[in-house]
């Protein structure tokens, strides 16, 4: 499918070599972005911080593979440096570029591959699907899948792949993202507009509990479409970011089933907020659905536990799957019927629902449950 490459302007292009692999994205045009707020950053998003406040990018490169994190002052000089081989090999200013990473954690990158795999793919840089299906692949690491996403209005576009798999619990960015638009938007409004849109995606997606180190989202506005209302392209962003959020939930490490958790009626959108992302990265919550285990108390009990303001004897829980919606507490009642409710575990995709009656605000998380398989993946990660 065509998303990055349904903008004009967008071109890309991506290599794989077993573990190693590296993407290039050219696109010119006004800049934002969204880091991890780990204090372990990583090399690329220590550079990134400073040289993104000029609000203009010529490309993006990625390499997966390694993090080039833990890596002191040569990290950030080897970061640097793969800005300088995309200006050298795209004809554009390094400073432009936005360089990310993603793999192992304390390890060197290595250049000469980097500068290898830049000068054979960088001539096949190309406006279309294939291209954009090869760099979303390329800095995949253990994802199963590349994720894409477009989102049509009515004069203007907005496309994004990402990806993401593990050491999911987003801080003020994601996994790695990559957002283009048409639209002509100022850099104060596209930041503001990027802010928003990850707190109630990206940063709403919790697949084991751990903010990664290399967390970015950039995002470039190209503005061939000309100006366009900063509170519709706002609300297509968050779209098209929601869509990413839950595609990266959905192929969360050994996952089997995707879990979306709706907190309604709370006091504010924060409190609405703790309780569904506390719910939906709760272990004890992960591995029930995991084993079709109706054991809804878990679920409360997370809600208890995340530091929102709310009452347990006027919690409502309904536990549901497409097929089946299954009450199992009214106000603080137990009212389950745990047969129904095991049902409503089955499936690939479990909804889980919570009225506080606190309020009248509401938030949305995802996740997956908790599997073997997540440690089978990360306890041999390196090895």
């Amino acid at each position: 499918m065509q998303s990055i490459c349904a903008i004009e302007g967008v071109k890309a292009a991506g290599i794989k070599e077993g573990k190693y692999g590296l993407a290039l994205i050219q696109a010119e045009g006004t800049a934002a972005a969204a880091f991890t707020m780990n204090k372990a950053s990583a090399a690329p998003i220590i550079l990134m911080r400073e040289r993104i406040k000029k609000g203009y990018l010529t490309a993006t490169i990625t390499n997966s593979g390694c993090a080039n994190a833990l890596t002191g002052k040569q990290g950030i000089s080897d970061a640097m440096e793969m800005a300088a081989i995309t200006g050298e090999y795209l004809g554009v200013e390094p400073e432009t570029v936005g360089v990310a990473s993603t793999g192992v954690i304390s390890r060197f990158l290595n250049l000469p591959l980097i500068r290898d795999q830049c000068s054979r793919i960088a001539p096949a840089l190309t406006h279309s699907a294939d291209a954009e299906i090869a760099a979303a692949r390329a800095i995949m690491t253990t994802d199963l899948t590349e994720k894409h996403a477009l989102v049509e209005k009515d004069g203007f576009v907005i496309g994004g792949i990402c990806k993401g798999s593990g050491m999911i619990a987003p801080n003020m960015g994601t996994m790695l993202g990559y957002v283009y638009t048409d639209a002509e938007i100022s850099q104060p409004d596209l930041q503001e507009a990027l802010k928003s849109a990850v707190r109630r995606s990206f940063n709403r997606v919790v697949v084991d509990g751990d903010t990664s180190t290399n967390d970015v989202v950039f995002l470039t506005a190209t503005g061939a479409a000309g100006k366009v209302p900063k509170d519709e392209f706002a609300k297509a962003l968050e779209e098209c970011c929601t869509i990413l959020g839950k595609q990266i939930a959905k192929d969360g490490e050994g996952a089997t089933k995707m879990i979306e958790v709706v907190v309604r009626n709370a006091r504010t959108e924060d409190d609405a907020e703790l309780v569904a992302r506390t719910i939906v990265g709760s272990p004890l919550v992960k591995t029930a659905v995991y084993g079709e285990d109706p054991n809804w108390g878990r679920i409360v009990a997370a809600a208890g536990r995340s530091g929102a303001d709310i009452d347990p004897e006027i919690v409502s829980c309904w536990i549901a799957n497409r097929n089946i919606r299954a009450q199992v507490c009214d106000r603080g009642t137990i009212s389950a019927d745990l047969t129904q409710a095991k049902a409503a575990l089955s499936g690939s995709e479990v909804r889980i629902e919570l009225d506080l009656a606190m309020g009248k605000e509401q938030a949305t998380a995802w996740g997956c449950d908790l599997t073997e398989k997540y440690v089978e993946i990360n306890g041999k990660y390196t090895t």
